[in-house]
């Protein structure tokens, strides 16, 4: 009887990509379309997960720091009331790909409360290069 091996030879593997997440960001934000929604913070929860290419990484800078991501999502609650939860999405997804590192990016955004008898709405937004 042949033994087999519980995991492949190491020197075939390969790195396929390699991701950076944040997930369950809490942001208190002005958001939404409806009179009774201006003037007032409404909690939105972020999920984003950027793509990178494979590379090897051995410091903070062959990275992206996801630092960044929440400064990124605290900058657009800064600049104001924003309407839809889709443009908060796609200004975040936007920012994010200004880093050339970044090859794809999901950003989830979720306003609990907005919809009654549902735990959360809101929506997803994906771009790549």
């Amino acid at each position: 009887m042949t033994a087999v091996a519980a995991f492949p030879n190491t020197d075939a593997a390969r790195q396929e990509g390699l991701k950076v997440f944040v997930r369950g960001l809490r942001v208190e934000a002005g958001i939404g379309v409806y009179d009774h929604e201006h003037g007032r913070l409404q909690t939105l929860i972020i999920d984003v997960t950027l793509e990178l290419s494979p590379h090897d990484v051995e410091r903070l800078a062959d990275t992206v720091n996801y630092e960044t991501i929440a400064d990124a999502a605290r900058a657009i609650v800064a600049e104001g009331h924003v309407g839809l939860v889709e443009s908060f999405a796609e200004r975040l997804a936007l920012d994010a790909l200004s880093d050339a590192r970044v090859r794809r990016v999901t950003v989830r955004v979720e306003k609990p409360g907005a919809l009654e008898a549902a735990e959360a709405a809101g929506c997803e937004v994906v771009y790549a290069r």
